[in-house]
């Protein structure tokens, strides 16, 4: 178990390879289906935008986002799950938009499992809407590789 600390001072900052080890256990608390360690190798290695959110003592949470033709995409925003709901995601996911703004961006895309309800409502509240469905696009929650759930689909201007 995990304890919280009383100083929630959070500082937000670019992620590096020795960050893996807490960005995993991080990835690993927060979903069902986490990304692997070469996953966010990649990501690094290929100079996605990826950030971290540590206290003094921890790595709490972790964001990757992709820029490329005036677009930006969410790749991941994970709050370890004893941190959720203290406005860290919603920092991280300022803290990215305003990156890709920086890069020329003027549109933002993600993807959020249909079950996230949590998720869903930070990014309508940060200007996110609607604009489709992704049938069968996140494995299982449960584990079950027969099943799949639904991903929504959203996006705002920047």
């Amino acid at each position: 178990m995990v304890a919280v600390s009383t100083d929630m001072s959070v500082a937000l900052r670019a992620m590096r390879d020795e960050d893996l080890p807490a960005v995993l256990a991080c990835e690993q608390a927060g979903y069902t289906s986490p990304w692997s360690e070469g996953i966010f190798r990649d990501c690094l290695r290929v100079r996605y935008c990826c950030l971290v959110a540590e206290t003094r003592e921890m790595v709490v949470g972790h964001a990757v986002m992709s820029v490329a033709a005036g677009e930006c995409h969410l790749l991941n925003l994970c709050i370890h799950p004893l941190f959720q709901r203290l406005g860290i995601g919603r920092r991280l996911l300022r803290r990215l938009l305003a990156l890709a703004r920086r890069q020329q961006a003027d549109s933002a895309f993600l993807e959020v499992r249909l079950s996230n309800t949590g998720a869903i409502a930070l990014y309508r509240g940060e200007g996110f809407d609607e604009i489709g469905v992704r049938k069968g696009y996140y494995p299982s929650a449960g584990g079950d590789s027969s099943r799949r759930e639904d991903a929504l689909m959203m996006a705002r201007s920047l």
